[in-house]
């Protein structure tokens, strides 16, 4: 009985180990197509970085690309475009950087982030002075943020924010940057400024015309500051991972459709 099953056992230790190795090249080639298909996917997907302002017309535009190429995703990071620079610096990952000033594209090129030969300007902006549309205060040009009655302006952080670098630029034009420095309340990207101009935080501030737009009925337009060149660059980074659908992204951005699109929503052709 003992040698019968010693003969059993040995005839089945040859399955066994047939078994395991089919389990194991199982669990390989599972692993091994689990890591092509990430592969293959980071290629089809980028993470675009785009200033705050754009945040409503990029959403559409990555939808209209999504629908235009089958099986590619744009994933968007919106902020300050220079908070979103000094993430690219501290090694965030980015295919796409597009700002709301040439200065923080300008910076990203020489600090090597970007691919130069990618660079593009492909909308614009006018600054304007926006109020809530239920407030008080008579505002109808700079020269009156001086009155007594306006005591809350505001304006995006000129150090990381476009639009409050912008308005900066415009204060110190008309000879007002000192006089309203204790009137200022700082918001830390363009949208945030807007968000105090909804909520009738600030008596005015100084935002884009297209915030203007979004914010619909809750804020009005009290002067156009046209003087103010409001340009919107764009580029493939130098650590992009999906490179060619970040480029068909740049081509889309190109379009006419994309020009149609950006001109509905209130901005202008560079």
């Amino acid at each position: 009985m003992s040698k019968k099953k010693t003969a059993c056992n040995a005839a089945l230790k040859p399955a066994k180990t047939i078994s395991a190795l089919m389990r194991l090249l199982l669990a390989f080639l599972v692993f091994f197509g689990s890591q092509t298909a990430q592969a293959e996917s980071s290629k089809d997907e980028i993470i675009v970085s785009a200033a705050a302002s754009l945040t409503n017309i990029m959403q559409e535009l990555g939808k209209g690309f999504e629908q235009s190429h089958e099986g590619r995703k744009v994933v968007f990071n919106f902020g300050a475009s220079g908070d979103l620079l000094a993430q690219m610096s501290q090694g965030a990952p980015v295919d796409i950087f597009i700002s709301a000033s040439p200065k923080q594209m300008d910076q990203a090129q020489e600090k090597g982030l970007i691919d130069q030969a990618t660079r593009i300007i492909f909308a614009a902006n006018i600054l304007v002075l926006a109020k809530p549309a239920t407030g008080s205060a008579q505002v109808t040009s700079l020269d009156d943020l001086r009155l007594p009655a306006v005591s809350r302006i505001g304006i995006g952080k000129p150090e990381t924010v476009p639009a409050g670098q912008y308005a900066k630029d415009a204060l110190a034009a008309a000879g007002l940057w000192d006089a309203v420095q204790p009137k200022l309340i700082v918001g830390s990207s363009v949208r945030q400024v807007l968000d105090y101009l909804r909520r009738g935080e600030v008596d005015c501030g100084l935002v884009y015309a297209t915030d203007v737009r979004v914010a619909k009925d809750a804020v009005v337009t009290a002067a156009e500051l046209t003087g103010t060149k409001v340009l919107y660059p764009a580029a493939i980074t130098k650590g992009a991972k999906a490179k060619e659908t970040a480029a068909l992204f740049l081509e889309h951005l190109k379009s006419k459709a994309t020009r149609a699109g950006l001109q509905k929503a209130g901005f202008l052709l560079p």
